[in-house]
């Protein structure tokens, strides 16, 4: 509006005692000579084999993929014997026996949004805003005000993972501003998560006055949308 490296090893220096081992080597037989550098070669092929499949690694954890989603039931039932395990989930997750309905998709209801300024303390609308009014969450800043937006919110049947929100905003058609930030990954819980976003200064001048129009949305790892809201706010001269 949601790291030390160790010091290289000194190589060996190119004193007197090379050109002894240099004389010493060639009086071996070349045979010798030939299959130290085919042992080198084949080393070095195995070396370049090790640095390539590291970066194999490194481009696919570059991109994340989910694993397979599991229900709250499944998960909590998976190490029921393990005492320890099984009440460090209980420790996380908490009461949930009324939630355990096998469920797999996780579900976030949002209940209310706020808005808290200086300029009129704090302003909250319930959620979901009735699709037939004209002014769906409608607030006035002064230009060069500080505020910031409060979030509640109750996560049902499953964890939620990377829940993210992006906020995009429009004056007379036109975009103007878009962010996007993360709120985090959530448990369900019978007790509503309440979450502040950070704060943000509303532009200063004649021509950030006026009526925006904007949108909210939220989403989770899994690209699933959890709710849009659209709302109009208007900025006036302080």
């Amino acid at each position: 509006m949601e790291g030390g490296k160790g010091g290289a090893e000194a190589g060996p220096s190119s004193g007197t005692g090379s050109s002894s081992n240099h004389e010493e080597m060639s009086e071996k037989p070349s045979g010798v000579c030939e299959l130290g550098r085919e042992e080198e070669e084949e080393e070095e092929e195995e070396d370049d084999g090790v640095d390539e499949s590291k970066g194999d690694e490194s481009t696919v954890s570059g991109s994340f993929v989910p694993g397979p989603l599991v229900s709250l039931k499944d998960q909590i039932e998976k190490d029921k014997d393990d005492y320890s395990l099984r009440r460090w989930k209980e420790k996380l997750l908490g009461s949930l026996e009324s939630d355990l309905n096998g469920q797999m998709e996780p579900e976030v209801k949002f209940q209310s949004i706020g808005i808290i300024s200086d300029d009129f303390g704090e302003i909250n609308t319930s959620l979901p805003v009735n699709e037939n009014q004209s002014n769906n969450f409608r607030f006035t800043l002064r230009e060069g005000s500080h505020y910031r937006l409060k979030l509640t919110f109750s996560v049902l049947h499953n964890i939620v993972s990377g829940l993210i929100y992006s906020n995009t905003v429009w004056k007379g058609g036109v975009k103007v501003d878009e962010s996007k930030g993360m709120l985090g990954t959530f448990a369900p819980n019978p007790e509503p998560y309440v979450h502040t976003l950070e704060e943000e200064t509303t532009p200063s001048g004649v021509l950030a006055r006026g009526l925006y129009s904007a949108k909210f949305k939220f989403e989770d790892d899994d690209r699933r949308c959890h709710m849009e809201l659209k709302y109009t706010f208007e900025i006036k001269k302080r």
